[in-house]
Parts: structure tokens; C-alpha cells; sequence
């Protein structure tokens, strides 16, 4: 059975594809990235897809059993037709399954919806495609905030907009080891799994990170209006708006959902303590 990933040269892709080659050899997994250089690290076959070129991935998943389609990082409007064009790809190559990287989150009335709009989009064209599917709609990566913990020890807490609202954390780790599960196992054909962990509030995140890194973090809750000009003005207007819509849809609950991850993989999700750790211990091993 051959396995493709696309976005094998993002974190998450490349989570994907360690968790496959444990399962199945390197040999039966395939890799397919815009710019194949960068995931040539990942010792599996590498070829080129664009999710703006359809012709692209019509060589991609030549000789292809399933694949996995990471959800891509682009404008939403553009982002329903470059995911079709490797559904349409998968189609017209036989692929006899697809299993797609969509997100939790409230559809309308937060600045993230518009990126939940389309991973809707995405979905019912994934289950309408006439293949095999799964759907993962992933919770928030705790990755970023543990990257982020030198800007957090010199401004002494965790700033942004989600209030006392619960995240329900996971990990791209996590991710693809429950992307690997769903793939290769046939049960799951057919279902969509809200793949997030336990749910904690920034407070309690703080407290977690002051634990095992031995820092001393505050949480500061700001206004939506005040944090999104702050991410607006670091990261741009879109990624901004984006970030900061995250966290106003925490704060308004929306990232408190039940959990499938158990279903999905068949053993619970990492704790979010386990996970910071894991992090800690992973950085430590990589330098």
C-alpha cells in the first residue's frame, strides 16, 4: 500500500510521515511537497506538488493507495480550489482513499471563521469525492506558545485575547500519530474525529509551562481589538487577524468540543503536561 502526504516539508507533514514509515517502511510512503529540497531530510521517496498546479499532483499520485491532504496556509478564497485540485487529482489517479487535515472551530461570528469556512468547503468535497475518507479536524498546536516562551519570560506572562475560555491543546505529534492510525485503518472510513486533548485555560496553560520550565508566567488577558492590532502589526494584517481569531474563539468556547482522538488511534490523548514535557525533552535532543 502506497501512502502519500502533501505538506511532507511542514511539521506537521513531516509528523505524518515519521509515524507512517514506523508503521509501514519507508518504502511504501511518499512525500509531496511545493519545493521537494526542503523535505529530502525525511529519507522517503519526495515528489513536487503546488496546490495551485492540478497537473502537479496528477504526477504525485500516480501509483497511490491514499493520501493525505494537510490543509494548505493560503487565502481562504484560494484555499477550497487548491484543495480540490488534488481531490480532482486523486479522483482521475484511482486513489482509493483520502483523509484530510481540517480544524475545530466556531463557522461564523469570530475573525478565524473564514479559515473554517473553507475547511467546511473542503470536507464536503473530500466526503462528495466518491473515495474512501476521513476527516480530522485538529485542535490548536501547543507547539507554538512552548517556541514562544523566551518573548513570554521577558514580558512575564502569556498575553492574548482568550479570557477564561478552554483550549483543548494537542500536538503535531499527536496529530500524526492519529493521521497514521486513520490512514491505514479501515474503521475509521467514513467518520470525522475532533482530535484534541484535554481542555485547560491560559491560566492553567502558564501554570503547566512554569512547572516544567521552571519559569515564573503570568497570564494577561487583553481586549480582541487590542491583541489583534498587536498580532496585526508583528505578523500582517492575515496571519494577525488569523492568530488573533484563535483566541477569541477560545475565549467564546468554541475550541471545547467532545474529543474523538481515543476513537481515532485507540489510546488517549497526551495530557497537556505530558506534552509540554515531551517538547522540552524533544528540543533537548534535537540540538
Amino acid at each position: 500500500m502506497k501512502i502519500a502526504v502533501t505538506s511532507a516539508s511542514g511539521k506537521l507533514g513531516a509528523s505524518i510521515v515519521k509515524h507512517l514509515i514506523k508503521a509501514i517502511g519507508k518504502e511504501n510512503v511518499i512525500g509531496i511537497a511545493r519545493t521537494p529540497e526542503k523535505a529530502a531530510y525525511l529519507d522517503v521517496e519526495i515528489r513536487k506538488g503546488d496546490y495551485n498546479n492540478r497537473e502537479d499532483f496528477e504526477k504525485a499520485l500516480q501509483g497511490v493507495d491514499a493520501v493525505l491532504l494537510v490543509s494548505g496556509m493560503d487565502d481562504p478564497q484560494k484555499r477550497i480550489i487548491q484543495h480540490r485540485n488534488v481531490i480532482e487529482a486523486a479522483k482521475s489517479n484511482s486513489v482509493q482513499k483520502i483523509v484530510y487535515t481540517s480544524i475545530v472551530g466556531a463557522e461564523e461570528n469570530n475573525a478565524f471563521s473564514p479559515i473554517v469556512q473553507t475547511n467546511r468547503q473542503t470536507e464536503k468535497d473530500v466526503i462528495n469525492s466518491g473515495l474512501d475518507w476521513v476527516i480530522g479536524r485538529n485542535g490548536i498546536y501547543i507547539e507554538p506558545d512552548l517556541e514562544y516562551i523566551d518573548t513570554y519570560v521577558k514580558e512575564g506572562a502569556i498575553r492574548n485575547c482568550a479570557g477564561e475560555g478552554k483550549c483543548m491543546y494537542t500536538s503535531r505529534e499527536e496529530l500524526g500519530f492519529a493521521y497514521s492510525k486513520m490512514l491505514l485503518e479501515e474503521k475509521h472510513n467514513g467518520n470525522t474525529y475532533n482530535l484534541v486533548g484535554e481542555a485547560i485555560t491560559q491560566s492553567e496553560l502558564a501554570s503547566l509551562i512554569n512547572q516544567v520550565y521552571d519559569t515564573n508566567l503570568t497570564y494577561n488577558s487583553v481586549s480582541f481589538d487590542a491583541y489583534a492590532a498587536e498580532r496585526k502589526g508583528a505578523l500582517g494584517d492575515f496571519i494577525g487577524t488569523v492568530i488573533a481569531g484563535i483566541y477569541e474563539g477560545i475565549k467564546g468556547g468554541e475550541n471545547e468540543v467532545p474529543s474523538g482522538f481515543e476513537k481515532a488511534t485507540g489510546r488517549l490523548h497526551q495530557s497537556p503536561l505530558e506534552m509540554i514535557k515531551r517538547f522540552k525533552k524533544n528540543l533537548k535532543i534535537n540540538l
